[in-house]
């Protein structure tokens, strides 16, 4: 009679504790907007301690405002780390939309070139008439800052700024 009963209690603790989400579970996209709209809060009230001119609340204010943009940092990395894209999700989708990769024959005004990692390339090579402008179509990991520019077959995510082919996607159309 004892064992039962202790392994009912033992559980009963067990699982909830394991049904509790944890810092490492997925944020929700709610989680990340609440601190968004606390840190525009805690700025706004910020503003009105600076036109009051009381230099106690100014200081609590500061101090509030860091604490609600430390904790929407930590949201962030944890909601940036739990929704990261992978390298290569866009391989999976290709194998099953296949319609969608077979773009034809694409030709430029210029010679095929296999280019690396870190190589400079001339404007001409990602003008804008180049540009994928929906990458999300394609399950690629979102450009931020570059361009993802379609070469021949391949994919080029290109610093437009500078020149310089960040990633290569090789035979990425059929």
């Amino acid at each position: 009679m004892r064992k039962p009963m202790l392994m009912l209690l033992m559980a009963a603790v067990a699982v909830p504790a394991a049904a509790m989400p944890t810092a490492a579970s997925a944020q929700s996209w709610r989680e990340l907007r609440d601190d968004r709209r606390d840190v525009r809060e805690e700025r706004r009230e910020l503003r009105d301690a600076y036109r009051r001119g009381d230099r106690g609340d100014i200081r609590e204010e500061r101090r509030e405002l860091r604490r609600e943009t430390r904790d929407l940092r930590r949201t962030e990395r944890q909601f940036d780390r739990n929704h990261a894209w992978r390298d290569n999700d866009w391989r999976d989708y290709r194998a099953t939309h296949r319609g969608d990769y077979a773009r034809g024959n694409w030709r430029a005004p210029f010679r095929y070139t296999r280019w690396n990692n870190g190589a400079r390339i001339a404007p001409g090579y990602y003008g804008q008439r180049y540009w994928i402008s929906d990458p999300w179509r394609y399950r690629l990991p979102p450009a931020r800052g570059f361009q993802y520019v379609r070469h021949y077959d391949d994919v080029l995510l290109v610093d437009t700024r500078r020149g310089r082919v960040v990633r290569v996607y090789n035979n990425f159309f059929w």
